[in-house]
């Protein structure tokens, strides 16, 4: 029976670390991308790329809360998801305002850069989601953990349709309505990982 228990805990301490090795591997190549992108975007006078490098920023951080709770209970694990959700939401918020503040100050974005630095935050987002695949449903922390990953995918998607979109019309525009619709996605997806959240905590104080 010893032997058994021991050969349990060495099988949870192995997934964990496998675990801990996926988030620092994903929060890495988030890190880079978030100043890779966010330069690009200040120089190219684009929302839609300070929106998805905010997603990297935010992504980092949330990959940097996960390793520390990997190895804690469950409790902890629905508190990092609460954190998580309040970051989607304020980079959501802060999005929402650059998109209005150029459609007051209106100027047309470089699409040239726009494309170019939305295929590289594709593929790496692409690196990060099969990295990330086989951990989508360990628990809270890893489903949370994927979802930013999904959503990235979308994110840098609609970067490219900004910069064709840009392109074709001249017009900063479609730059914007994607940073609208990027701020929306944050702020949907933060709505679904504090109701998951919270209804994680409640069942852990119940």
């Amino acid at each position: 029976m010893a032997d058994c228990c021991s050969d349990k805990a060495g099988e949870i301490e192995a997934f964990r670390n496998r675990q801990s090795a996926t988030l620092k591997i994903v929060l890495g190549i988030n890190a880079i991308m978030f100043v890779v992108e966010i330069t690009a975007g200040l120089v190219a006078s684009s929302v839609s790329l300070v929106a998805d490098s905010l997603d990297m920023l935010g992504d980092a951080l949330v990959y940097g809360f996960s390793i520390y709770v990997v190895a804690r209970g469950a409790r902890m694990k629905a508190i990092a998801a609460l954190f998580k959700g309040g970051i989607m939401a304020a980079f959501g918020l802060f999005v929402l305002g650059q998109a209005i503040y150029k459609i007051t100050i209106p100027h047309v974005p470089v699409f040239e850069v726009i494309g170019v630095i939305g295929l590289l935050a594709l593929a790496a987002n692409s690196l990060c989601l099969v990295l990330l695949w086989r951990h989508r449903a360990d628990d809270i922390n890893m489903s949370s953990v994927w979802l930013c990953s999904r959503n990235d995918i979308i994110a840098n998607v609609s970067v490219l349709f900004a910069a064709l979109g840009v392109w074709l019309t001249s017009s900063g525009w479609p730059d914007i309505m994607v940073g609208l619709a990027l701020a929306a996605l944050f702020l949907r997806s933060a709505l679904f990982v504090l109701r998951s959240a919270i209804t994680e905590l409640r069942a852990n104080n119940a």
